[in-house]
């Protein structure tokens, strides 16, 4: 076997058209072939311009390592988005607002739920996507958590040591409070992994209600301050840099992002164009219109080491 061949959902993973857990689905249905024959899964490729490969007949762009630049977007989502690329609905996603760009596409690093909040990374790079969500790489989430319910210490206790919930056990890294009033109060919690629902449902374990969800943080990567709620910017080298060495990449030697006086002028649109959105968005009639969210205590972090 040629030293020259890889994976095929590593190539393709890496040239932008999904992460490999998406371009292994998209394999195991039939939907990519080689060459005219139905790939399977295992099948490793040289890359070379007489290689044809298609997904649903379409054949699909491949670009040498070298020549891909990685990019990393960070996104406010609000709530009242989906993190899905159509939706037969006709609800909003989170790739409408994202910049268009040809022969790559973005992908988003995890999700969020319909009625959470708060900072998604999307990237064209699908190895980086991929090792940054694999739970073996356990890169840290931090969430502002607004919870509705009695909590005493012995919740607190049996969140941090462990909850068996139905696809196994799960368990915050760390715990802080945050403030609130009543029985309306704030938590910051780390973890990581990023099961469905996880942060939820932990919480629902020890019956308590979480009535607001923000992710604040994704590794080091903060929610930006001052982006609005739809805005995107994207991630300089030192920050991108900092991911793929997070989860043992190569680090990057060019970037698309503009510097000094261009970067803050290209920033300054991102968000005057965001808010546009936004307030689109918040116009629709009652019933399609995503639900409002607050940023309350989500630039606070934990007393623990960051993730």
């Amino acid at each position: 076997m040629s030293d020259k061949t890889e994976k095929l959902q590593k190539v393709l993973a890496r040239s932008g058209h999904g992460s490999r857990r998406e371009i292994e689905g998209y394999i195991q249905q039939g939907r990519i072939s080689i060459d005219g024959k139905i790939a399977t899964l295992g099948d490793r490729i040289e890359i070379k311009p007489s290689v044809k490969i298609r997904l649903d007949g379409r054949i699909l762009n491949i670009k040498e390592p070298q020549k891909t630049v990685c990019r990393v977007l960070a996104y406010y989502k609000p709530e009242g988005e989906l993190c899905t690329r159509h939706d037969p609905e006709g609800r909003p996603t989170v790739f409408d607002r994202l910049p268009k760009m040809q022969g790559a596409r973005w992908i988003a690093v995890g999700r969020l739920d319909i009625n959470t909040s708060g900072l998604l990374l999307f990237t064209t790079d699908g190895e980086l996507a991929n090792r940054l969500m694999h739970p073996s790489c356990e890169v840290e989430r931090e969430y502002a958590v607004r919870v509705f319910g009695e909590v005493d210490s012995a919740n607190l206790r049996q969140l941090t040591q462990g909850v068996q919930l139905e696809d196994g056990p799960a368990s915050f890294k760390t715990i802080a409070f945050k403030g609130g009033e009543g029985i309306n109060q704030w938590y910051n919690v780390t973890l990581t992994e990023g099961r469905n629902r996880e942060v939820r449902r932990l919480w629902e374990a020890v019956g308590v209600q979480v009535s607001r969800l923000i992710r604040v943080r994704y590794g080091d990567i903060n929610l930006p301050k001052g982006l609005p709620r739809g805005g995107w910017t994207e991630l300089g080298l030192e920050q991108t840099n900092y991911l793929r060495q997070l989860v043992d990449l190569d680090e990057e030697i060019v970037t698309k992002v503009a510097v000094g006086r261009d970067q803050r002028r290209v920033k300054a649109n991102q968000i005057r164009r965001a808010v546009r959105r936004h307030t689109q968005v918040a116009s629709r009639p009652a019933g399609k219109r995503p639900a409002s969210s607050s940023r309350q205590n989500a630039g606070k972090k934990t007393t623990s080491k960051g993730r």
